[in-house]
């Protein structure tokens, strides 16, 4: 209880990240319903559902989730009507007629199981192994959105105070920007066999939270996935639109295995609400490590982004990775978006990055160009990825960019 406490989310007014959990559960399992809850003491409250109208919570007594959360791993009653667990709890013989029923818990870094996330159903099912898995997916995701709200309010918490001793000091404007920026990239990248990874992410202002972002996750199955985009614009709309694509593609990977259907995805999430223009470019990609250890076979999808630079150190070369066609994501519903593969060898480099730094204009009045990023690539084409961001990011700041600039490079070792 004291751990549900600590991350300040009951009886909090909807959020679009945990709904749109909820019906990515829902969409799995072929449910009518779907839940996302928090046990507290004495009743199980939904933070979001899917197919259930007017229900805020219930109590803890007949409660499902209740009898979910003693579990560390996926809870599962295939038919509720013969499973001794659930066999007299009046969700079932009651008016709801739940007969089938899958929950994974909703669990902390140090282990303290907050609630649920739940499949239901009136019918009976025998799920597949990959849904349940996805389903322990998506509670990981949910307590992911939890640390980064924790953490946003956290960050809030200290900004109030330093605000009643500072009024507004630059200084400390700057410390939350940061900080903010912070909780929207991930914090480390992860360890991909036979692969080194690295990113960079320059600010244009101290002061503003850009709207720049990168992630590399695991898929299982030995595949991983990785994007980087831009979204319009720098402050708090910027902010909040960023975690809102990252958070969808990061549940939209888990779903499909081509690039091009999670760009779909996100473009439809996107484009939902006719009132808002929020739009973004965007490079997906999913990438598997060859077993041999030869690099990683890599496909990228485009949405309206720069292309990838592909550095061969065996040949000096720098070819630009571009797919034929990608439309911006969210600026119409029948965007269309396109993939290219290509074999990630070993000394080889591929370098994603956000058009600030070839909008920079260094002296003024030109910009710097991708022929000229190419040029730099080509100098430092040798280079593994840590390597290669370290020489841009001693360039970046010389080309006074306007715009921040994110870059995120694979090498093959």
């Amino acid at each position: 209880m004291r751990a549900v406490a600590r991350y300040s989310i009951l009886d909090t007014p909807p959020d679009g990240a945990f709904d749109r959990i909820a019906r990515i559960a829902a969409r799995v399992f072929h449910t009518a319903m779907a839940t996302v809850t928090i046990v507290d003491t004495d009743r199980i409250w939904f933070k979001a559902t899917h197919g259930l109208t007017d229900v805020s919570q219930i109590g803890r007594d007949p409660g499902l989730c209740a009898s979910a959360i003693l579990n560390d791993a996926t809870y599962l009653v295939r038919d509720a009507l013969t499973d001794p667990r659930t066999v007299d709890n009046p969700l079932v013989h009651g008016e709801m007629g739940i007969r089938f029923y899958a929950a994974a818990p909703i669990v902390t870094a140090d282990g303290h199981r907050l609630g649920t996330v739940n499949v239901l159903d009136t019918e009976p099912q025998e799920p597949t192994d990959e849904a349940m898995a996805t389903l322990a997916e998506l509670a990981a995701i949910t307590m992911d959105e939890l640390e980064l709200r924790l953490s946003a309010l956290n960050t809030l918490r200290r900004e109030r105070e330093r605000r009643e001793q500072s009024e507004r000091d630059r200084n400390t404007i700057a410390d939350y920007a940061a900080v903010l920026q912070r909780s929207l990239l991930p914090p480390t990248l992860p360890d991909i066999p036979g692969l080194t990874l690295a990113a960079h992410y320059y600010p244009a202002s101290p002061t503003q939270v850009g709207g720049d972002f990168y992630d590399v996750f695991p898929l299982g199955g030995g595949r991983w996935a990785f994007f980087l985009g831009d979204v319009e614009g720098h402050g708090a709309a910027a902010a909040a639109l960023t975690s809102l694509i990252r958070y969808t593609l990061r549940a939209t990977a888990l779903r499909f295995r081509d690039p091009r259907d999670a760009l779909a995805e996100l473009n439809a999430v996107l484009v939902r609400d006719p009132n808002e223009n929020r739009f973004c470019t965007v490079l997906f990609g999913v990438l598997e490590p060859s077993p041999d250890g030869d690099g990683a076979q890599i496909a990228v999808a485009t949405g309206g982004h720069p292309p990838a630079l592909l550095l061969d150190a065996a040949s000096g070369e720098v070819n630009k990775v571009r797919s034929a066609r990608g439309m911006l994501v969210g600026a119409v519903a029948d965007a269309v978006f396109d993939a290219c593969s290509l074999r990630l060898r070993r000394g080889c480099t591929l370098l994603l990055y956000t058009d600030g730094i070839i909008e920079a204009r260094p002296d003024g009045e030109n910009s710097f160009g991708e022929d000229r990023l190419v040029a730099f690539a080509s100098r430092h084409v040798r280079l593994p990825a840590p390597g290669l961001l370290e020489e841009f990011a001693d360039l970046i700041p010389t080309l006074r960019p306007s715009d921040d600039v994110a870059l995120l490079a694979f090498t093959a070792r």
